[in-house]
């Protein structure tokens, strides 16, 4: 992408974004991802009534007498994301690809963030980790993280998911705020994402297109594999081809949605023929209610 295309879809992301968030956040002043980050400051007695999971059981066993953790909510909040920029998220028949789909939710997502004066960091990753920028406040920071999300090339074609993982349990140390933007085409390690979602508050967001799961009756397509380059003769056609396509789909999503299901970690999902602003409204409202999104 040239330099000068590149830096006018920066532009017209920033104006679209930043006018949704201010109607996103109308009548609010405090941060949607309150709340959510808390660390530890000090411990104090036990009083009737506390939780009885906040008991420090190593200062209690000291001191003979029961003592709690306090927490605090963290003052300075990161937020990172972290965004899949394989082939198959070049993919898109209904309105935006994938990828620039993914490029407006990182817009929307980052100035909610730098409204609130967060920080934001981005990871790009594919079949690697390919770009990698630390968390720093404010727009200009923003709008370099928005280029970097349009204009990176990776380097291979496929998804590896569990580098990225490991990426960021290596080099996120304190507790962030994590979104996940990628079409999940890959086997998720449950191992990874349960120590992730323990660590840092995060959220998968999914990219969806209407014919990752439904072919039309159009007669014999040819179709790509845009990771692997593999293509083949399809007859759409066929009642039974149509079927067998969709339910290959279905059981390769129910796999990766069990496994981030398991790891509580909350799942959107965005869908490239249809308007993403309710699904985020439903989200923001959720955490403002202080519970995870499902």
């Amino acid at each position: 992408m040239q330099t000068a295309e590149l830096l006018r879809k920066v532009r017209r992301l920033e104006i679209r974004s930043r006018h949704l968030v201010e109607d996103l956040f109308a009548g609010q002043t405090e941060s949607v991802f309150k709340g959510r980050g808390i660390e530890f400051e000090d411990v104090r007695p036990y009083i009737p009534g506390d939780e009885v999971r906040d008991i420090d059981w190593n200062v209690t066993a000291r001191l003979g007498s029961p003592y709690v953790k306090r927490f605090v909510e963290q003052r300075e909040l990161t937020v990172m994301l972290v965004v899949d920029i394989s082939a198959s998220m070049r993919f898109g028949t209904s309105g935006l690809e994938k990828r620039e789909l993914a490029a407006e939710l990182c817009a929307v997502l980052g100035f909610a963030a730098v409204r609130n004066d967060d920080r934001v960091g981005l990871v790009l990753a594919g079949e690697r980790v390919e770009h990698f920028v630390p968390p720093v406040r404010g727009r200009s920071h923003l709008l370099r993280l928005l280029r970097d999300v349009l204009g990176v090339t990776a380097r291979g074609k496929g998804t590896r998911l569990g580098e990225a993982t490991r990426f960021v349990l290596r080099t996120t140390h304190r507790r962030s705020v994590v979104f996940w933007i990628s079409d999940f085409e890959d086997r998720l390690d449950p191992s990874d994402w349960r120590v992730l979602s323990r660590r840092h508050d995060v959220t998968a967001i999914v990219t969806r297109d209407p014919r990752d799961e439904v072919l039309p009756a159009v007669g014999w397509v040819e179709i790509e594999d845009l990771e692997s380059g593999e293509r083949c003769l399809v007859n759409t056609s066929s009642r039974a081809g149509r079927a067998r396509y969709q339910s290959d789909a279905r059981t390769r999503w129910k796999e990766v949605e069990r496994t981030l299901q398991r790891s509580r970690c909350p799942v959107v999902e965005i869908r490239t023929d249809r308007s993403y602003l309710p699904v985020l409204l439903r989200y923001f409202a959720a955490r403002r209610r202080g519970r995870a999104v499902a």
